[in-house]
């Protein structure tokens, strides 16, 4: 059996890739190895017994002038790894979001011990300075995954020269120190992210795609006919949900419940006020059960993406619990939905098409139950636990 280091931003669940680093490290338990987190220290940390090897990260909420260099070096990291590693012996070294409060400052020292390095990549990061291939709204890619100072006449991050010019700063600083030379191999969520990678310098052989999974053991489906279609994720332009809302005005026999909240709220409002919505329904942020249950009571979940998404855990969730999508044709979602028969693929950003198929599940909410089942078939068979961790094992076991 391996032990594993497993190393992440947080110990706390911020987003679907730390839901990932904590599900992934259970999997890895539940099959014998031993796994060690290696994370940033922090106020909402879950406990562990190595909690004391967590470095201090840059403060985000509060900056002083050390925390800038503190995102692109952190010297406290450097040192907490080289700690940890006098006292625990690794096999394998598994990152996922790393930079900005671990820094690439530990990729040398993990590297000096001999232990391969491998990378699950979420998102962008190697190939772009603000992680997403988006600027301003809309799909970048002018830096072409390595003249990342291109950002800076874009001010890429928020529209700030300032924040803009600290990522384009930690971007450059990160691949000297090794962000791509110092890994053995990059995992991606996606085909798409995989192709993107090797377009833009990532050798071929350096990367494959292993899929997120859940574990179905942990998901109740509802196979019954759903009350409304459901958005739940970032309200943010990206997210397409200005599209969504506009598809959906005209419906006002398909209730829409809106859960989670961003950036792009205020528009929404309006855009409710405006038009007399009254068949939309702002819930706001939620999670644990009361996500879970909105999830089963609907007709089917939606994700009108206008960004390069890459696996979108809230795909597979709703899947899981028994509810068909329909998904965005872009980045990686149509790898995930099979049109037609466990939802429906739509152009990203067309509005008429969005609502033509809006409307189709408000009005077979009978078929939409059985798109479901496949959905939670496919969940079963293709991306459940055992099948994943199979296919990381095969990928550790080419570099021990």
């Amino acid at each position: 059996m391996l032990t594993i280091l497993n190393i992440s931003q947080n110990h706390f669940v911020r987003g679907g890739s730390d839901r990932y680093f904590f599900t992934m490290g259970e999997i890895l338990q539940k099959n014998g190895h031993t796994v060690i987190p290696f994370t940033a220290a922090h106020p909402k940390n879950e406990p562990s017994e190595w909690d004391k090897y967590f470095p201090r990260a840059a403060d985000f909420e509060k900056p002083k002038p050390i925390d800038l260099f503190r995102f692109i070096y952190s010297r406290d990291a450097a040192k907490s790894i080289q700690h940890l590693l006098k006292n625990a012996d690794i096999d394998i070294a598994h990152f996922h979001i790393y930079y900005g409060k671990l820094t690439a400052s530990i990729l040398g020292h993990l590297k000096d011990a001999g232990i391969p390095l491998i990378q699950t990549l979420h998102e962008y990061k190697i190939t772009c300075p603000v992680y997403s291939h988006l600027s301003n709204d809309e799909i970048c890619e002018d830096c072409e995954g390595k003249h990342f100072w291109r950002a800076l006449p874009k001010r890429c991050n928020r529209g700030s020269l300032a924040r803009t010019a600290l990522s384009v700063v930690e971007s450059y600083v990160s691949r000297f120190l090794g962000s791509v030379d110092k890994f053995d191999h990059f995992i991606s969520v996606s085909h798409f992210l995989r192709k993107k990678m090797i377009q833009y310098g990532v050798p071929e052989e350096k990367i494959s795609t292993v899929h997120n999974f859940t574990d179905v053991n942990n998901f109740t489906p509802n196979y019954d006919e759903g009350d409304y279609i459901l958005y739940f994720g970032r309200v943010h332009r990206s997210k397409g949900i200005l599209t969504l809302i506009e598809a959906a005005a005209p419906l006002k026999q398909v209730p829409l419940y809106i859960v989670g909240d961003g950036e792009t709220m205020p528009e929404v409002k309006q855009f409710i006020e405006k038009n007399r919505c009254e068949h939309f329904h702002l819930l706001g942020f939620k999670q644990g059960d009361e996500l879970k249950k909105l999830i089963q009571k609907s007709i089917c979940t939606v994700l009108p993406s206008e960004w390069y998404e890459n696996c979108p855990m809230s795909v597979l969730e709703s899947y899981a619990y028994g509810k068909p999508v329909i998904g965005a044709d872009i980045g990686g979602i149509p790898e995930l939905i099979v049109d037609g028969e466990d939802g429906f693929l739509v152009p990203s950003a067309g509005t008429e098409a969005l609502r033509e198929k809006l409307l189709w599940m408000g009005e077979h909410k009978v078929e939409a139950a059985e798109m479901g089942r496949i959905g939670r078939m496919k969940m079963e068979t293709e991306f459940n636990a055992d099948v994943h961790y199979q296919k990381i094992i095969n990928i550790y076991e080419k570099f021990l």
